[in-house]
């Protein structure tokens, strides 16, 4: 990391600055080296370690099954081997895009010549009383996953612990499975009458909970509105029917928001909160700014394929867009052109899913190749008779053959789709 008398030294106004924690930031990084070995480049970030991905936090790393290492992309010597300024515990507070300088908390500035924004989100809150209580746990950083672990790692030794999860979307469920599968009493509660119904729809979403359910998780639909505690910790979650759910600890999933404070301050372009939100950028991933990119959770790229921006919080775009925005930050225009990509593992069910559909719009006919039973298919949607998306449940190695349909905007007959998978 960063010493305290390099974090002060001078950089060249010919650096390249990258401004984030998570996967894109690292990814930007090593595709600018890649490219360029000389080119002066920082990395600020506001996190106390180098850049690193989330995946792992709501699953093995959580449970204790794997090392604090997995977590990270490239690691800490990789910045110094490879002649990277790696700012830690930096956090840039102003950007003046005219003089292309940005000011850190501690009033360091740093000049730069092409800048990227890779800043990601932030967990939306719970806004009811008791929610600061003790045992109130979010999962966004290492540190949140540290914590959360500390609880929920000896509870499971000890053979107790009720466990409420708030947000029944993919890391309200991940959790639950996590905390499930280490023995602990969990109860999930969400807004929609199934888990993930806004993202996968009634019936996918149905499956989830079915699967949920198996394992010995109590669904309920709710909204929450206070935390009840007793001598300062968590004991009840209270929802808006009189129901009050025992917990001793409450993990909060209920979305996340993009932080765009940072470039909305400095005057950048932003997607209106009907087109999802986000920076705007174009397809090279360049803001209004011809000098500043944007990556990962906050880039609001526009879809070639699907016509319109495209705004999405995965592992997967984070990776893609990182390396994509490290090139367009040396000059390369190419046009980012991936689709969206996404995977989640609870229990021994993983799924992949590829595509895009807005299934809240409607509109949408969903066909299953397989079997929902046996949680081994692939369910796709569709518009007007073309695949905009599909999902892959225990069916592997077909995220190829699902892009090919994407992109082919044929017309697919139904008993081609229905065939798929066996």
């Amino acid at each position: 990391m960063t010493s305290e008398s390099s974090a002060t030294r001078t950089v060249s106004p010919e650096s390249i600055l990258v401004v984030g924690g998570g996967l894109a930031a690292a990814r930007a990084a090593e595709a600018v080296r890649e490219r360029d070995p000389d080119v002066g480049l920082v990395v600020a970030t506001s996190e106390p370690c180098e850049p690193y991905e989330r995946p792992p936090l709501s699953k093995a790393y959580l449970r204790g099954q794997a090392e604090r290492d997995v977590l990270f992309p490239l690691d800490e010597d990789w910045y110094a081997d490879h002649g990277v300024d790696l700012r830690t515990s930096a956090t840039v507070v102003g950007l003046d895009l005219g003089a292309h300088r940005a000011t850190l908390a501690d009033g360091d500035q740093l000049s730069f010549s092409r800048l990227l924004l890779a800043t990601g989100s932030s967990p939306r809150t719970l806004d009811v009383p008791g929610r600061d209580l003790g045992g109130v746990h979010y999962l966004r950083t290492v540190e949140d996953a540290d914590l959360l672990a500390s609880t929920l790692l000896p509870a499971s030794l000890e053979g107790a612990g009720r466990v409420v999860v708030v947000g029944s979307g993919w890391i309200g469920m991940e959790v639950a499975a996590s905390a499930r599968t280490l023995g602990l009493d969990v109860t999930v509660v969400g807004l929609d009458e199934h888990p993930l119904e806004p993202v996968l729809g009634p019936e996918m979403g149905a499956l989830y909970g079915r699967v949920h359910a198996d394992h010995g998780v109590r669904l309920h639909r709710g909204e929450v509105i206070a935390v009840v505690g007793d001598d300062g910790r968590v004991t009840a979650v209270e929802l808006h029917d009189g129901t009050r759910l025992p917990a001793d600890v409450v993990v909060v999933g209920i979305g996340a928001t993009p932080n765009v404070g940072l470039a909305e301050a400095a005057g950048l372009d932003l997607r209106a909160a009907a087109e999802g939100g986000g920076v705007a950028v174009d397809r090279t991933l360049r803001t209004s700014h011809p000098d500043v990119f944007a990556a990962g959770d906050i880039a609001s790229v526009p879809s070639a394929h699907y016509r319109r921006p495209l705004r999405v919080e995965h592992w997967a775009t984070a990776q893609d867009t990182g390396s994509h925005a490290g090139h367009a930050l040396l000059g390369d225009d190419a046009a980012y052109d991936v689709l969206p990509y996404f995977f989640s593992d609870q229990y021994d069910v993983g799924m992949e899913y590829k595509g895009f559909v807005d299934v809240r719009a409607g509109g949408y006919e969903l066909v299953v190749s397989g079997s929902t039973d046996a949680r081994e298919l692939v369910a796709f949607w569709l518009r007007d008779g073309a695949v905009h998306a599909a999902m892959a449940v225990n069916v592997w190695e077909r995220m190829d053959d699902v892009e090919e349909l994407i992109r082919s905007r044929r017309q697919v007959p139904r008993t081609e789709l229905e065939a798929f998978a066996r």
